[in-house]
């Protein structure tokens, strides 16, 4: 899966698209699973209930955004993949988080979820043949390609690990 061009995409979504190094998106898939665990094994379950700011996330809430937008688009992608003809709707993340109830969670059931779920984004993207990869569908009334979808998703991750570095983690 190489790197989509621009066109392929809403542009809000270069924001995380060009986070990502690799050239290949199952390279990008392969190498987060290499360090994902051992970061979010590191953060402990008092530190998972701080938020850096009055009205921020705590790093659970934002551990439940990064699964809640882990699942979407990869439904998405499977709509798209699949042929889907209507616009796939958007989502608020802040009412998503808002109903979460995130922080009943034990932060090992939040890592746990994620990274099964990573694991069933990567085998569910590995499923789809090359051709599957270019077809583009609507979400939000806006084009994208699933193939877009799968590095969107690899650049999601980064964002909020630099987020949880350099507002969290580095503030406590």
């Amino acid at each position: 899966m190489p790197k989509p061009n621009p066109d392929q995409y809403p542009p809000y979504f270069d924001r995380y698209i060009s986070l990502v190094v690799e050239p290949d998106c199952y390279q990008a898939f392969q190498q987060q699973a290499e360090w994902i665990p051992e970061f979010l094994n590191a953060i402990s379950e008092a530190q998972s209930l701080f938020a850096y700011a009055p009205g921020k996330w705590t790093i659970k809430e934002l551990m439940q955004h990064i699964i809640d937008c882990e699942r979407i688009f990869c439904y998405r992608a499977l709509c798209i993949a699949r042929k889907e003809t209507v616009s796939l709707p958007g989502f608020d993340e802040d009412a998503y988080a808002a109903a979460s109830a995130a922080n009943d969670r034990s932060w090992k059931s939040l890592t746990d979820e994620f990274l099964l779920l990573r694991k069933t984004t990567e085998i569910l993207f590995s499923s789809f043949s090359e051709e599957a990869l270019q077809f583009s569908g609507l979400s939000s009334n806006k084009p994208i390609t699933v193939n877009s979808i799968g590095f969107i998703l690899v650049g999601h991750v980064i964002h909020h690990v630099e987020v949880l570095r350099k507002r969290y983690l580095s503030a406590q």
